[in-house]
């Protein structure tokens, strides 16, 4: 096993045809038998993967190089999940303009090859998985949902994804419904997920717009809440299913996976398991 293998993995999983900005390989490597993975791997993780003898670790989120510097790029895929949920495409773009663009100058400002460079000097493979992983979940959450009619109700909606998902059953977070009411009817639900990071209230605010009654976000800020419910009141559902048990729905499938490839692959940092 390589490391250019362990990428297209993730992406043939996810059905991308290419690697996206968030995702990248740091340190290439081959003859990779161990394997630790986890949802922050940075400069102290290498260092615990490289006095265990690993062969290869895996951050889920961005550590540097690209996957920094290209970050912006895979919020776009919040333009396209909005245009597929019915919002006008001119509208959908607007409203991730200045999110894109802030981005990408913050990014620029970072010391994006400390966790590489660390990678470098022990010599040890590295890569980090982003959107793919994501996308894998949002699927997966999507299906769970797709489920459900539309006279559900959102108390329904989150009985399913506990039912659906031992990460959420087993998160010592809980799925919250941040705006609406649990005996809301879910209506149209759209899982904005897969697309770098949460829209907060302008992307949910767009998809309201737009005839959707209920979104799904892994995260939201409180304030992008607030916006949201003295807007909307109660007519719309804003439902927050967390950020660790949500990566952990899109990074098991992976995991399993790679074990099915004869890998012997060590969880941590945050990745809560199914069973």
């Amino acid at each position: 096993m390589n490391t250019e293998r362990l990428m297209q993995i993730a992406l043939e999983m996810a059905g991308l045809d290419e690697v996206p900005g968030d995702s990248a390989i740091h340190r290439p490597g081959d003859g990779i038998e161990r394997v630790l993975i986890g949802i922050d791997l940075k400069a102290a993780e290498l260092a615990i993967a490289s006095a265990r003898g690993f062969d290869c670790a895996i951050s889920h989120h961005p550590v540097g190089g690209r996957s920094t510097l290209r970050f912006h790029e895979v919020l776009g895929r919040h333009v396209d999940q909005m245009v597929a949920a019915g919002v006008p495409r001119d509208i959908a773009e607007e409203t991730m303009r200045s999110t894109i663009e802030e981005r990408r100058i913050l990014s620029s400002m970072a010391n994006y090859d400390h966790d590489p460079s660390v990678a470098r000097l022990l010599g040890i493979p590295y890569l980090n998985v982003h959107t793919p992983l994501d996308e894998i979940g949002r699927r997966r959450m999507a299906e769970a949902a797709a489920g459900l009619d539309e006279g559900a109700t959102v108390a329904e909606l989150v009985d399913r994804f506990y039912e659906t998902f031992g990460e959420f059953r087993n998160a010592a977070t809980e799925i919250e419904v941040r705006v609406g009411r649990p005996e809301n009817q879910i209506g149209k639900v759209v899982v904005s997920h897969g697309a770098g990071t949460n829209g907060g209230q302008p992307v949910a605010k767009a998809y309201f717009d737009h005839g959707i009654d209920t979104v799904i976000y892994i995260h939201c800020r409180p304030a992008d809440a607030k916006k949201l419910a003295d807007e909307f009141g109660e007519t719309k559902n804003l439902v927050v299913t967390g950020h660790i048990a949500s990566d952990s729905v899109g990074i098991n499938p992976y995991v399993d996976r790679l074990r099915e490839e004869g890998l012997d692959v060590t969880t941590f940092s945050g990745i809560i398991p199914p069973k």
